[in-house]
């Protein structure tokens, strides 16, 4: 419940009498001034604050997120949004009770911009894990609030199950609707999702960035040449980047052709066994709480068409998405484009110039894309991004460290 500006009505009162309590003895009350409005300690004024601005941030980001989607999906995004504000215009009402002032609604913060860009360019599929972890996150932040308008609470553990159904491709927690439509769903929404890709290519960066750069930082440190130390980093980069764009593509071969093959073997069992595979589909849906007949009849709808039953066995049965098999000969080019646009950092320097120039240009770009690439883990992980950026900085800096150092060891010694 959210409460007026006019106060929360004090235990034994009704909210809305005009008319004084009288005494029990029948005597007139003397009339009282209005209490003067509590002014809070400064920690809980910024917490309230802080808490608006949270709460002004997700509702914008589920709005944003509403557009990328249609029907239901979308007005239940769209309710999601106005939860947010319902929970923003309490802490508004808190500090206007307290006489302090509103902050106007600021610009997004980098986060909710990168996300609801995100959901735009490719689908809110490529964003809603990352939504739903922060939320799970973020659930118990109001049990223990004293500040918090009843509800609230049960409010923000909620979004985390509704989110979780929309990402199982559900429009609500539990199953609703006609199953079949769930399935159709479902695999729309998995066949949006890009976060993996997203996820892969960071991490690619990510492994160019700070195995070439203790690369370059180890040479640079022995005293070699610029000549010496730009061969090193080209040679750091192709090497690295083809190596990773190789095990990618005979993993992603390898792993296609296993899928292929079990797609292949439940193939033969549909088409040598129908009645067994309409049995196992009666058992998987009752397993997710259809009843008997409603499962059995779904089942039947689905095996009647042998390519919808293909696919649907594939999916509930085997676990696989015949979708996102992926293209090996794509993932190796994206691992070496990923590898090589992390490598190249500390390279660029070394064939513009040389010196203690290059150096501290080098370790400058270095720093301030390892800083980055920790913020885009932090986005796709739900985490602080300054944490996780600073993370990637120190990890980094300490293996570029440690090379140059063992570098200007072997280099003195050998000199």
């Amino acid at each position: 419940m959210i409460h007026p500006p006019g106060g929360i009505p004090s235990p034994g009162t009704v909210a809305g009498d005009d008319a004084a309590a009288e005494p029990p003895d029948g005597t007139t009350a003397e009339p009282r001034e209005p209490a003067a409005a509590e002014i809070p300690d400064p920690a809980a004024a910024a917490r309230w604050r802080r808490l608006l601005t949270g709460e002004r941030e997700a509702a914008t980001l589920y709005d944003a997120l509403a557009t990328a989607e249609t029907g239901e999906r979308a007005a239940i995004l769209r309710e999601l949004a106005e939860v947010e504000r319902r929970h923003a215009a309490h802490w508004e009402s808190r500090l206007l009770e307290a006489g302090l002032p509103v902050p106007e609604p600021d610009r997004p913060g980098l986060r909710t911009r990168l996300l609801a860009a995100t959901a735009r360019r490719f689908s809110a599929a490529a964003v809603l894990p990352l939504v739903e972890r922060a939320e799970r996150t973020d659930a118990g932040v109001y049990d223990a609030d004293p500040d918090a308008a009843p509800g609230m609470a049960d409010d923000e553990r909620g979004h985390a199950r509704t989110l979780a159904a929309l990402r199982d491709g559900s429009t609500a927690p539990g199953p609703v609707g006609d199953p079949r439509e769930v399935i159709g769903r479902r695999e729309r929404w998995h066949r949006g999702d890009r976060s993996g890709a997203v996820r892969a290519a960071i991490f690619g960066v990510s492994d160019g960035l700070v195995s070439n750069t203790a690369l370059v930082m180890g040479f640079a440190g022995s005293g070699a040449s610029r000549s010496t130390v730009l061969l090193a980093g080209v040679s750091g980069l192709l090497a690295g980047a083809f190596s990773m764009a190789a095990g990618e593509y005979v993993s992603m071969a390898g792993q296609r052709e296993m899928f292929e093959r079990e797609i292949a073997l439940e193939a033969a069992e549909l088409e040598e066994s129908p009645e067994e595979e309409l049995e196992e589909l009666v058992l998987l849906y009752r397993a997710k709480g259809l009843a008997a007949e409603q499962a059995r009849e779904i089942a039947e709808r689905i095996m009647s068409d042998p390519r919808v039953a293909l696919d649907t066995l594939t999916r509930e049965e085997l676990g696989l998405d015949p979708d996102a098999l992926g293209s090996p000969w794509g993932a190796a080019a994206s691992s070496l484009l990923a590898f090589a646009l992390g490598a190249v950092v500390v390279v660029l320097p070394y064939a513009v110039g040389g010196g203690t120039a290059a150096l501290l240009t080098a370790v400058a770009l270095a720093a301030v894309t390892m800083v980055a690439v920790g913020a885009g883990i932090g986005l796709l992980n739900g985490r602080s991004m300054v944490r996780t950026g600073l993370r990637q900085l120190v990890v980094g800096g300490l293996a570029a460290a440690v090379t140059y150092g063992v570098g200007s060891l072997l280099g003195t010694g050998i000199g």
